[in-house]
């Protein structure tokens, strides 16, 4: 994981530059501060672990599927052959 850099002040500053009052800014700017630095974020390598986990499970469940469809038109033909032999 790799470290946000954040500088309070410059933020505290800008804050109080559009009309915070100078408590209330330095107080957010602490507080986003201590949430960048605790909080864990998704790096890019991260989330193209998690995509290439999710396309070997998507190819697994198609393949999956695919084999569940021919299973399940054999056992209807199955179920119509003797649907016909019965009445034929």
């Amino acid at each position: 994981m790799s470290a946000i850099t954040f500088d309070t002040l410059k933020y505290a500053d800008r804050l109080e530059a559009a009309g915070v009052p100078p408590r209330q800014a330095k107080a957010e700017a602490q507080a986003l501060a201590e949430v960048l630095t605790s909080s864990e974020v998704a790096t890019a390598r991260d989330v193209e672990r998690l995509e290439s986990k999710i396309e070997l499970l998507r190819s697994d469940l198609s393949g999956k599927f695919t084999l569940l469809q021919w299973m399940l038109g054999l056992l209807l033909a199955g179920i119509a052959s003797l649907i016909l032999k019965a009445f034929f």
